[in-house]
């Protein structure tokens, strides 16, 4: 209790000097004692409007999540709009790949939503998202490290570096050599899998040469092995970030478990007891109301 009302003051201090909500999320990411357990919205709010839609993300901005999760594919004219399939059938009411279209033809097409339904959304670009998240909520981007250097002039063009992550499932020496300014400049959040045979390598490694604020680790069972690889990824200033989008992503503790089965506490309530602080959902109204209960 007393970690939390330090924090609940110091980003009270924080805000009336000025600084946005996502300067005291980060400063709480960067606190090692800090014990705040941050929600991540899993391509938005994607129950309540189209997946990687602006709108999708204004409801996380609303709904008080922490951080949201988008995905990146490029047009053929080389804009970096948000989408996640390799084909735009499922999101839209176009068909094929992004890169058969130019942005000014893709802007012409409608977002589907959850159900399948057209919506009068259109598909955003990746500096549009980040004009609407700006000191507002932080940002996940998933396979921006594939459009690093693009993703990264966007960014600064925005004004947006510091509260985005770019992650990728690499070796320290292999980023260190494709992407210096990833690890220089950013937030960058290495990912592991916590069952390939490497993984303590990984870790250790990441560590000594780079000392990374966060881990995302996924990992398929809940040996002793695995916790065991938690327990030495979260040592010294390192947070841990799991996704408990499927049972594979988190050995079982998922987001069904807690909202449809009713085994909360055996769902986040396990990835939280074992030293996760960030949890990656697709139920964030429903992660902020059991954190706010517990």
């Amino acid at each position: 209790m007393k970690h939390v009302i330090v924090a609940v003051i110091s980003i009270i201090s924080m805000t009336a000097f000025g600084q946005s909500r996502t300067d005291s999320l980060l400063w709480q990411i960067k606190d090692p004692k800090n014990e705040k357990v941050f929600v991540v919205s899993h391509r938005g709010d994607w129950r309540n409007a189209p997946e990687n839609s602006l709108q999708a993300i204004q409801n996380c901005i609303d709904m008080g999540v922490d951080m949201v999760e988008i995905d990146l594919k490029k047009t053929k004219d080389g804009h970096l709009i948000l989408m996640h399939d390799k084909l735009i059938d499922r999101t839209t009411t176009g068909k094929g790949a992004p890169a058969d279209y130019t942005l000014d033809e893709i802007k012409q097409l409608r977002l589907r939503n959850g159900a399948g339904h057209r919506t009068e959304h259109s598909v955003p670009t990746l500096e549009e998202a980040m004009s609407l998240a700006k000191g507002k909520i932080l940002v996940n981007i998933d396979k921006g490290y594939d459009y690093f250097d693009e993703v990264y002039a966007v960014l600064e063009k925005t004004g947006t570096v510091n509260q985005c992550i770019i992650k990728a499932s690499k070796p320290y020496g292999t980023v260190m050599n494709e992407k210096p300014v990833a690890l220089e400049k950013m937030i960058f959040m290495p990912v592991v899998k916590l069952t390939d045979a490497d993984a303590g390598q990984i870790i250790e490694e990441y560590k000594q040469k780079y000392n990374p604020i966060l881990f995302e680790l996924v990992f398929d069972n809940d040996s002793d092995g695995v916790i065991d690889l938690i327990d030495k990824a979260k040592a010294g200033r390192a947070k841990v970030f799991v996704n408990s989008l499927w049972p594979e992503l988190c050995g079982g503790h998922h987001d069904d478990l807690a909202v449809e089965q009713g085994e909360v506490d055996d769902s986040w309530g396990w990835i939280i007891n074992k030293g996760a602080r960030l949890i990656q959902t697709d139920r964030p109204a429903r992660l902020i109301h059991y954190l706010s209960e517990r």
